[in-house]
């Protein structure tokens, strides 16, 4: 019988150990073994990663930095001061720090849709995307899915001062501040920045909703965060 139990408190503490361990792994806290027979400790230890930047002299210095790669810490662990065993590497997080010219300008936002005066009437934007492919306001939507900055919404721009894919920060102090991105283009911003005025226009699904969206102002910030693509 005390053989019994001496193997039942050996398989016990077996399992307590594998437990300890499984969750040192999922959670990367310091555990302190509570069981008499068992002083041992196992400890996490985690190695912060550090940071990298990238400078780039055609991202405008007055651009947000942007994260082009997440960090990842690495995880080490050691039982009872004795045993060490390394988990995984860390991984520096890369940030994108712009160098070039100032691209923060002031000037006017108005909105439109593919039913305006003088527009294709089939949502047809000006530029090709990224990929080379057209896009249309009415099939595929207000929105465009950058590989950087993620859902960002169209905008119309002088192309010869913003070209196609460029990204601008906006604020013109009526919507929430967004990203947009520069797809299309038309007579009327070419012919204010000729005169040195800054127009965009937003993307509506219609020009009713354009009128009505709260996209009109004539103090509307831009900042550019990417020159094209």
């Amino acid at each position: 019988m005390k053989k019994l139990v001496k193997v039942s408190l050996v398989l016990s503490i077996l399992a307590m150990v594998s437990i300890v361990y499984v969750t040192i792994l999922k959670t990367g806290t310091t555990l302190y073994n509570s069981n008499g027979d068992m002083t041992a400790t196992i400890t996490n230890e985690v190695e912060k990663y550090d940071i990298d930047y990238v400078y780039n002299s055609s991202v405008p210095s007055t651009a947000d930095k942007v994260v082009l790669e997440e960090g990842v810490n690495g995880i080490d662990y050691t039982y009872d001061g004795l045993n060490y065993v390394h988990l995984s590497d860390k991984k520096n997080e890369v940030v994108q720090v712009g160098t070039g010219t100032s691209g923060n300008y002031s000037g006017r936002l108005t909105g439109y849709g593919p039913d305006c005066p003088g527009c294709s009437k089939v949502g047809n934007v000006a530029c090709r995307t990224k990929e080379g492919t057209s896009h249309s306001l009415i099939y595929d939507g207000l929105y465009y899915s950058d590989d950087l900055y993620g859902s960002v919404r169209i905008l119309a721009a002088d192309n010869s001062a913003f070209p196609c894919g460029s990204i601008v920060k906006v604020n013109n102090g009526i919507l929430d501040e967004f990203y947009g991105i520069v797809l299309d283009s038309g007579s009327t911003m070419r012919n204010a920045w000729a005169e040195g005025v800054v127009w965009m226009d937003l993307a509506f699904s219609s020009q009713k909703e354009a009128l009505t969206g709260g996209a009109t102002s004539s103090n509307t910030k831009f900042s550019v965060q990417r020159w094209g693509w």
